[in-house]
Protein backbone atom coordinates (compact mmCIF):
# COMPACT_ATOMS: atom_id res chain seq x y z
CA UNK A 1 0.00 0.00 0.00
CA UNK A 2 0.88 3.60 -0.30
CA UNK A 3 -0.82 6.02 1.95
CA UNK A 4 -0.43 8.48 1.16
CA UNK A 5 -1.74 22.35 -8.20
CA UNK A 6 -2.51 24.88 -8.69
CA UNK A 7 -3.26 24.52 -12.18
CA UNK A 8 -5.08 21.24 -11.35
CA UNK A 9 -8.69 20.64 -12.92
CA UNK A 10 -11.41 19.75 -10.72
CA UNK A 11 -13.25 16.62 -11.20
CA UNK A 12 -16.70 15.76 -11.11
CA UNK A 13 -17.72 15.29 -7.32
CA UNK A 14 -18.30 11.76 -6.49
CA UNK A 15 -18.67 9.70 -3.66
CA UNK A 16 -15.58 8.55 -4.56
CA UNK A 17 -13.92 11.68 -5.37
CA UNK A 18 -15.21 13.62 -1.54
CA UNK A 19 -13.78 10.20 0.07
CA UNK A 20 -10.17 12.09 -0.53
CA UNK A 21 -11.87 15.74 0.17
CA UNK A 22 -9.37 17.25 -2.58
CA UNK A 23 -11.14 17.88 -5.39
CA UNK A 24 -9.15 20.71 -5.66
CA UNK A 25 -5.51 20.11 -4.77
CA UNK A 26 -4.05 21.03 -1.57
CA UNK A 27 -7.87 21.47 0.10
CA UNK A 28 -8.12 18.97 3.57
CA UNK A 29 -9.83 15.98 3.79
CA UNK A 30 -12.67 16.14 5.98
CA UNK A 31 -14.83 13.43 6.23
CA UNK A 32 -15.18 10.20 7.86
CA UNK A 33 -13.84 7.42 6.16
CA UNK A 34 -14.92 4.44 8.23
CA UNK A 35 -18.70 4.12 7.06
CA UNK A 36 -17.66 3.89 3.46
CA UNK A 37 -14.63 1.22 4.24
CA UNK A 38 -17.41 -0.82 6.50
CA UNK A 39 -19.81 -0.68 3.33
CA UNK A 40 -16.45 -1.68 1.08
CA UNK A 41 -16.33 -5.09 2.84
CA UNK A 42 -13.25 -4.88 4.53
CA UNK A 43 -13.10 -4.10 7.76
CA UNK A 44 -15.81 -5.04 10.71
CA UNK A 45 -16.67 -2.57 14.22
CA UNK A 46 -14.56 -5.41 15.86
CA UNK A 47 -11.81 -5.67 13.81
CA UNK A 48 -10.03 -2.55 11.90
CA UNK A 49 -10.44 0.70 11.11
CA UNK A 50 -8.43 3.11 8.95
CA UNK A 51 -7.05 4.95 12.14
CA UNK A 52 -5.98 1.50 13.45
CA UNK A 53 -4.27 0.82 10.14
CA UNK A 54 -2.50 4.29 10.32
CA UNK A 55 -1.69 4.14 13.60
CA UNK A 56 -0.01 0.62 12.95
CA UNK A 57 2.41 2.21 10.07
CA UNK A 58 3.10 4.72 12.99
CA UNK A 59 4.21 1.78 15.45
CA UNK A 60 6.61 0.07 12.90
CA UNK A 61 8.16 3.02 11.48
CA UNK A 62 7.84 6.08 13.76
CA UNK A 63 5.84 9.22 13.89
CA UNK A 64 7.31 11.53 11.18
CA UNK A 65 5.17 14.60 11.32
CA UNK A 66 3.83 15.99 7.66
CA UNK A 67 4.79 12.64 5.59
CA UNK A 68 3.06 9.85 4.41
CA UNK A 69 2.54 6.43 6.64
CA UNK A 70 3.71 4.69 3.39
CA UNK A 71 6.23 5.05 0.84
CA UNK A 72 6.92 8.69 3.40
CA UNK A 73 10.14 9.10 1.23
CA UNK A 74 9.59 10.26 -2.57
CA UNK A 75 10.13 12.82 -5.72
CA UNK A 76 6.97 14.43 -7.16
CA UNK A 77 7.15 14.66 -11.18
CA UNK A 78 5.00 15.95 -14.33
CA UNK A 79 4.66 15.15 -17.58
CA UNK A 80 2.41 13.73 -20.21
CA UNK A 81 0.27 10.83 -20.94
CA UNK A 82 -0.63 10.11 -24.57
CA UNK A 83 -3.24 7.70 -25.75
CA UNK A 84 -2.89 5.80 -28.95
CA UNK A 85 -6.58 5.44 -28.68
CA UNK A 86 -6.80 1.41 -28.78
CA UNK A 87 -7.97 1.36 -25.40
CA UNK A 88 -10.74 3.35 -26.03
CA UNK A 89 -12.38 -0.26 -27.68
CA UNK A 90 -12.71 -1.75 -24.17
CA UNK A 91 -12.89 1.51 -21.97
CA UNK A 92 -14.70 4.69 -22.48
CA UNK A 93 -12.82 7.18 -19.95
CA UNK A 94 -11.78 10.28 -21.72
CA UNK A 95 -8.30 9.65 -21.03
CA UNK A 96 -8.20 6.92 -23.37
CA UNK A 97 -8.88 8.31 -26.61
CA UNK A 98 -6.42 9.73 -29.03
CA UNK A 99 -4.48 12.47 -27.75
CA UNK A 100 -2.25 14.37 -24.69
CA UNK A 101 -3.40 14.67 -21.41
CA UNK A 102 -1.56 16.41 -18.52
CA UNK A 103 -0.48 14.27 -15.36
CA UNK A 104 1.14 14.90 -12.18
CA UNK A 105 3.30 12.06 -10.65
CA UNK A 106 5.51 10.90 -7.78
CA UNK A 107 8.38 8.19 -7.35
CA UNK A 108 8.72 7.00 -3.81
CA UNK A 109 10.27 4.13 -1.93
CA UNK A 110 8.06 1.67 0.52
CA UNK A 111 7.83 2.03 3.90
CA UNK A 112 7.00 4.97 6.59
CA UNK A 113 10.71 6.36 6.97
CA UNK A 114 11.23 9.84 5.18
CA UNK A 115 14.62 9.43 5.47
CA UNK A 116 15.71 6.02 4.94
CA UNK A 117 18.76 4.86 2.65
CA UNK A 118 17.56 3.87 -0.95
CA UNK A 119 18.32 0.40 -1.37
CA UNK A 120 17.54 -1.93 -4.54
CA UNK A 121 15.31 -4.39 -3.16
CA UNK A 122 13.38 -1.85 -1.67
CA UNK A 123 9.66 -1.49 -3.13
CA UNK A 124 9.86 1.51 -5.60
CA UNK A 125 6.27 2.98 -6.38
CA UNK A 126 5.01 5.40 -8.87
CA UNK A 127 1.89 7.27 -8.52
CA UNK A 128 -0.02 8.89 -11.02
CA UNK A 129 -3.06 11.47 -11.58
CA UNK A 130 -4.23 11.94 -14.67
CA UNK A 131 -6.80 14.58 -15.98
CA UNK A 132 -8.67 14.45 -18.84
CA UNK A 133 -11.54 16.55 -19.78
CA UNK A 134 -11.88 17.45 -15.79
CA UNK A 135 -12.09 13.76 -14.94
CA UNK A 136 -9.43 12.47 -13.09
CA UNK A 137 -7.80 8.84 -13.00
CA UNK A 138 -5.53 8.27 -9.69
CA UNK A 139 -3.18 5.17 -9.67
CA UNK A 140 -0.84 4.18 -7.30
CA UNK A 141 1.85 1.29 -9.12
CA UNK A 142 4.81 -0.92 -7.98
CA UNK A 143 7.81 -2.65 -8.97
CA UNK A 144 6.78 -6.03 -7.82
CA UNK A 145 5.01 -8.74 -10.76
CA UNK A 146 2.63 -9.63 -7.59
CA UNK A 147 1.11 -8.56 -4.17
CA UNK A 148 2.23 -9.79 -0.74
CA UNK A 149 -1.22 -9.98 0.38
CA UNK A 150 -4.84 -10.88 -0.52
CA UNK A 151 -7.15 -8.94 2.15
CA UNK A 152 -6.34 -5.89 4.53
CA UNK A 153 -6.22 -8.14 7.41
CA UNK A 154 -3.62 -10.42 6.38
CA UNK A 155 -1.25 -7.17 5.56
CA UNK A 156 -2.08 -5.33 8.66
CA UNK A 157 -0.62 -8.69 10.16
CA UNK A 158 2.17 -8.93 7.98
CA UNK A 159 2.56 -5.42 9.62
CA UNK A 160 3.06 -6.98 12.91
CA UNK A 161 5.35 -9.42 12.07
CA UNK A 162 7.50 -7.63 10.01
CA UNK A 163 8.37 -4.81 12.83
CA UNK A 164 12.40 -4.73 13.00
CA UNK A 165 13.88 -5.79 16.01
CA UNK A 166 16.00 -2.88 17.88
CA UNK A 167 19.22 -5.27 18.15
CA UNK A 168 19.32 -6.32 14.78
CA UNK A 169 17.17 -4.15 12.40
CA UNK A 170 15.67 -7.14 10.93
CA UNK A 171 12.15 -8.56 11.71
CA UNK A 172 12.04 -11.49 14.41
CA UNK A 173 12.33 -14.70 12.18
CA UNK A 174 10.09 -16.80 14.65
CA UNK A 175 7.42 -14.16 14.35
CA UNK A 176 8.25 -13.76 10.38
CA UNK A 177 7.90 -17.68 9.95
CA UNK A 178 4.42 -17.98 12.26
CA UNK A 179 2.98 -15.27 9.63
CA UNK A 180 4.20 -17.09 6.47
CA UNK A 181 2.90 -20.42 8.12
CA UNK A 182 -0.31 -19.16 8.41
CA UNK A 183 -0.88 -17.21 5.25
CA UNK A 184 0.76 -19.53 2.53
CA UNK A 185 -0.65 -17.34 0.00
CA UNK A 186 2.02 -14.19 1.47
CA UNK A 187 4.31 -17.24 0.98
CA UNK A 188 3.58 -17.96 -2.60
CA UNK A 189 3.78 -14.10 -3.28
CA UNK A 190 6.90 -13.88 -1.83
CA UNK A 191 8.31 -16.40 -3.93
CA UNK A 192 7.61 -15.09 -7.35
CA UNK A 193 8.45 -11.73 -6.27
CA UNK A 194 12.16 -13.49 -5.37
CA UNK A 195 12.30 -14.65 -8.70
CA UNK A 196 11.96 -11.09 -10.33
CA UNK A 197 15.03 -9.05 -8.92
CA UNK A 198 14.42 -5.52 -9.38
CA UNK A 199 15.95 -3.12 -11.99
CA UNK A 200 18.84 -0.93 -11.98
CA UNK A 201 16.96 2.32 -10.57
CA UNK A 202 13.76 3.94 -11.30
CA UNK A 203 14.06 4.78 -14.56
CA UNK A 204 14.03 0.62 -15.88
CA UNK A 205 11.47 -0.05 -13.30
CA UNK A 206 8.02 -1.55 -14.95
CA UNK A 207 6.05 -0.48 -12.15
CA UNK A 208 2.76 -2.39 -12.16
CA UNK A 209 -1.29 -1.76 -10.56
CA UNK A 210 -1.60 -4.99 -9.13
CA UNK A 211 -5.18 -4.88 -8.58
CA UNK A 212 -7.75 -5.85 -10.77
CA UNK A 213 -10.17 -3.24 -12.21
CA UNK A 214 -13.49 -3.64 -14.87
CA UNK A 215 -13.09 -1.41 -18.23
CA UNK A 216 -16.51 -0.90 -19.54
CA UNK A 217 -16.51 0.81 -23.18
CA UNK A 218 -18.89 2.70 -25.38
CA UNK A 219 -21.44 -0.64 -25.72
CA UNK A 220 -21.53 -1.18 -22.20
CA UNK A 221 -19.32 -4.54 -22.67
CA UNK A 222 -17.26 -4.64 -19.66
CA UNK A 223 -14.05 -6.28 -19.10
CA UNK A 224 -11.55 -6.92 -16.29
CA UNK A 225 -7.95 -5.55 -16.37
CA UNK A 226 -5.10 -4.47 -14.84
CA UNK A 227 -2.22 -2.47 -15.80
CA UNK A 228 1.62 -1.80 -15.87
CA UNK A 229 3.67 1.06 -16.84
CA UNK A 230 6.89 -0.57 -19.21
CA UNK A 231 9.99 1.30 -19.26
CA UNK A 232 10.81 2.65 -22.62
CA UNK A 233 14.58 3.37 -23.87
CA UNK A 234 15.60 3.65 -20.33
CA UNK A 235 18.64 4.79 -20.08
CA UNK A 236 21.66 2.32 -18.88
CA UNK A 237 22.17 3.14 -15.23
CA UNK A 238 25.59 3.74 -13.69
CA UNK A 239 26.86 0.64 -11.72
CA UNK A 240 26.00 0.68 -7.80
CA UNK A 241 29.34 2.28 -6.21
CA UNK A 242 30.22 -0.15 -2.86
CA UNK A 243 29.32 2.56 -1.12
CA UNK A 244 26.12 4.19 -2.92
CA UNK A 245 25.31 7.40 -1.18
CA UNK A 246 21.84 7.56 0.91
CA UNK A 247 19.61 8.64 -1.99
CA UNK A 248 21.42 7.26 -5.17
CA UNK A 249 18.40 5.97 -6.27
CA UNK A 250 16.55 8.93 -6.49
CA UNK A 251 19.88 11.34 -7.23
CA UNK A 252 20.27 8.87 -10.40
CA UNK A 253 16.26 9.75 -11.44
CA UNK A 254 16.65 13.11 -10.98
CA UNK A 255 19.84 13.58 -13.54
CA UNK A 256 18.40 11.50 -15.71
CA UNK A 257 15.07 13.47 -16.37
CA UNK A 258 17.49 16.71 -16.56
CA UNK A 259 18.96 14.81 -19.44
CA UNK A 260 16.36 13.99 -21.42
CA UNK A 261 11.98 12.99 -20.66
CA UNK A 262 11.55 9.12 -19.34
CA UNK A 263 8.74 6.85 -21.22
CA UNK A 264 6.79 4.36 -20.12
CA UNK A 265 3.86 2.28 -22.41
CA UNK A 266 0.89 1.86 -20.69
CA UNK A 267 -0.18 -1.49 -21.05
CA UNK A 268 -3.56 -2.92 -20.25
CA UNK A 269 -3.76 -6.40 -19.69
CA UNK A 270 -6.98 -8.14 -20.43
CA UNK A 271 -8.47 -10.69 -18.29
CA UNK A 272 -10.32 -13.93 -19.07
CA UNK A 273 -12.94 -16.44 -17.21
CA UNK A 274 -11.17 -17.68 -14.13
CA UNK A 275 -8.71 -15.32 -13.76
CA UNK A 276 -8.73 -13.84 -9.90
CA UNK A 277 -9.82 -10.69 -9.70
CA UNK A 278 -10.01 -10.60 -6.00
CA UNK A 279 -6.75 -11.69 -4.95
CA UNK A 280 -3.67 -9.35 -5.77
CA UNK A 281 -1.33 -12.30 -4.84
CA UNK A 282 -1.77 -14.14 -7.96
CA UNK A 283 -0.60 -13.48 -11.20
CA UNK A 284 -2.60 -13.69 -14.40
CA UNK A 285 -1.35 -15.89 -16.92
CA UNK A 286 1.29 -14.51 -19.33
CA UNK A 287 -0.43 -15.24 -22.67
CA UNK A 288 -3.23 -13.02 -21.96
CA UNK A 289 -3.99 -10.41 -24.51
CA UNK A 290 -2.58 -6.85 -23.70
CA UNK A 291 -3.56 -3.71 -24.92
CA UNK A 292 -1.12 -0.30 -25.66
CA UNK A 293 -2.97 2.17 -24.23
CA UNK A 294 -0.04 5.06 -24.43
CA UNK A 295 3.05 6.36 -23.58
CA UNK A 296 3.53 8.04 -20.05
CA UNK A 297 6.37 10.94 -20.22
CA UNK A 298 8.02 12.24 -17.15
CA UNK A 299 9.40 15.33 -18.40
CA UNK A 300 10.31 17.11 -15.31
CA UNK A 301 10.75 16.56 -11.23
CA UNK A 302 10.52 18.18 -8.81
CA UNK A 303 11.36 18.72 -4.85
CA UNK A 304 7.99 17.82 -3.03
CA UNK A 305 6.97 20.92 -1.33
CA UNK A 306 3.20 22.41 -1.35
CA UNK A 307 1.60 22.88 -4.28
CA UNK A 308 2.56 19.31 -6.00
CA UNK A 309 2.16 15.55 -5.95
CA UNK A 310 3.29 15.90 -2.24
CA UNK A 311 -0.41 17.04 -1.39
CA UNK A 312 -2.21 14.34 -3.63
CA UNK A 313 -3.23 11.39 -2.22
CA UNK A 314 -3.18 8.83 -5.03
CA UNK A 315 -6.81 6.93 -3.61
CA UNK A 316 -7.02 3.80 -6.19
CA UNK A 317 -10.74 4.87 -6.09
CA UNK A 318 -10.71 7.83 -8.12
CA UNK A 319 -11.76 6.87 -11.21
CA UNK A 320 -13.52 8.27 -14.66
CA UNK A 321 -16.11 6.70 -15.78
CA UNK A 322 -15.61 4.09 -17.66
CA UNK A 323 -13.63 2.06 -15.04
CA UNK A 324 -14.85 0.82 -11.84
CA UNK A 325 -13.62 -1.28 -9.02
CA UNK A 326 -13.30 -5.22 -9.12
CA UNK A 327 -14.45 -7.55 -6.48
CA UNK A 328 -10.59 -7.02 -4.67
CA UNK A 329 -11.06 -5.94 -1.26
CA UNK A 330 -7.47 -4.01 -1.40
CA UNK A 331 -8.65 -0.80 -3.25
CA UNK A 332 -11.02 0.11 -0.46
CA UNK A 333 -9.22 -0.07 2.37
CA UNK A 334 -6.52 1.57 1.05
CA UNK A 335 -9.03 4.11 -0.24
CA UNK A 336 -9.92 4.32 3.69
CA UNK A 337 -6.30 4.60 4.97
CA UNK A 338 -5.28 6.80 2.52
CA UNK A 339 -7.61 8.97 3.53
CA UNK A 340 -6.64 8.91 7.05
CA UNK A 341 -2.79 9.32 6.52
CA UNK A 342 -3.83 12.83 4.65
CA UNK A 343 -6.08 13.89 7.16
CA UNK A 344 -3.23 13.43 9.89
CA UNK A 345 -0.01 14.81 7.20
CA UNK A 346 -2.08 17.54 6.57
CA UNK A 347 -2.40 19.56 9.58
CA UNK A 348 1.37 18.07 10.71
CA UNK A 349 3.87 20.58 10.93
CA UNK A 350 6.52 18.78 7.99
CA UNK A 351 10.44 19.26 7.68
CA UNK A 352 11.79 19.35 4.43
CA UNK A 353 12.25 16.20 2.07
CA UNK A 354 14.92 14.03 2.22
CA UNK A 355 15.75 14.26 -1.78
CA UNK A 356 16.26 17.73 -2.85
CA UNK A 357 16.39 18.18 -6.94
CA UNK A 358 18.23 21.55 -6.55
CA UNK A 359 20.93 19.86 -4.16
CA UNK A 360 21.22 17.89 -6.64
CA UNK A 361 21.77 19.33 -9.86
CA UNK A 362 23.89 22.34 -8.36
Amino acid sequence: MEPDESGEAKPTLTRRGALVGIGAVGAIAAVDVGGFAYAGGWLRPDALTPSRFADRFEYVAGRHDGFRRNHAKGLSATGTFVSTGAAAAICRAAVFQPGRVPLIGRFSLGGGLPDQPDKPDTVRGLGLLLDANGQQWRTAMINIPVFTDSTPQGFYERLLASKPLPDTGKADPQKLAAFLASHPETAAAMKIIRQSPPSAGFADSTFRGLNAFYFTNSAGASVPVRWSAVPVDAPAAAAVPSGPGKDYLFEDLIRAVAQRPLNWRLVITVGEPGDPTNDATKPWPESRRTVEAGTITISAVQTEEAGNARDINFDPLVLPDGITASDDPLPAARSAVYARSFTRRATEPKSPSEVNVGRVLK
